[in-house]
């Protein structure tokens, strides 16, 4: 092998090494990244959260018997990838509506309550509730532990098509008052964006797109 092959075949192990070690570094910046953002502490530091955050810390979401705590983004972010990373993205906007204070104050939050709630239930009604399902499973459930009530719908639910949030909306969040000119809520949704209205807030509302 003539000295100028073995000098490029060097170069590029050379660059496909550094390639290589930087794409690590990126993987672990970008999981680093995604995992600080997830924080309880940092969703509500934002001040429009605090609203949410108080009727979250009244549940058992907050706190319970057997000490396991549903954070933010254990109700409001996918555990998946490209679904997380979308969500991520997507709560760009949500910063600028915390600047400019859209729901900062009680009254301003229960003008949006309505629609940001709805957003919500549609994204999980789209998704099967899988965030949900990330700790609750029809399929682990044990029904005989379960009062006759729960056990006979959630017996039922799977056979009718039912997801989590079909029968429990406002389990960490207060229900909103539907307005009396609001529309009939959507079927589904492709929105993903989370607000109040289920358990663990973790962005701010888009009026704007409501």
């Amino acid at each position: 092998m003539s000295e100028e092959r073995k000098s490029t075949r060097r170069t590029s192990l050379v660059v496909l090494a550094i390639v290589f070690v930087a794409g690590i570094g990126f993987a672990a910046a970008m999981s680093g990244g995604l995992a600080y953002s997830n924080r309880m502490d940092l969703c509500v530091s934002c001040h429009s959260l605090q609203v949410p955050y108080e009727e979250y810390r009244e549940t058992t979401h907050y706190k319970n018997a057997s000490g396991v705590q549903a954070t933010c983004s254990d109700c409001h972010v996918p555990r998946e990838f490209f679904p997380k990373l979308h969500a991520k993205i997507m709560a760009v906007k949500d910063v600028y509506h915390e600047l400019r204070g859209t729901i900062d104050t009680p009254e301003k939050f229960e003008e949006h309550r309505w629609a940001m709630a709805n957003r919500v239930w549609d994204r999980m009604k789209a998704t099967d509730s899988n965030t949900c399902r990330t700790c609750h499973d029809f399929s682990n459930m044990d029904l005989s532990a379960q009062s006759r009530s729960a056990r006979s719908r959630h017996g039922a639910a799977e056979d009718r098509g039912q997801t989590c949030i079909d029968c429990h909306k406002g389990i960490a969040h207060d229900l909103p008052d539907e307005p009396p000119n609001a529309e009939p809520p959507k079927a589904s949704a492709t929105t993903t964006e989370a607000a109040p209205g289920t358990a663990g807030a973790t962005q701010p509302a888009d009026p704007d797109a409501a």
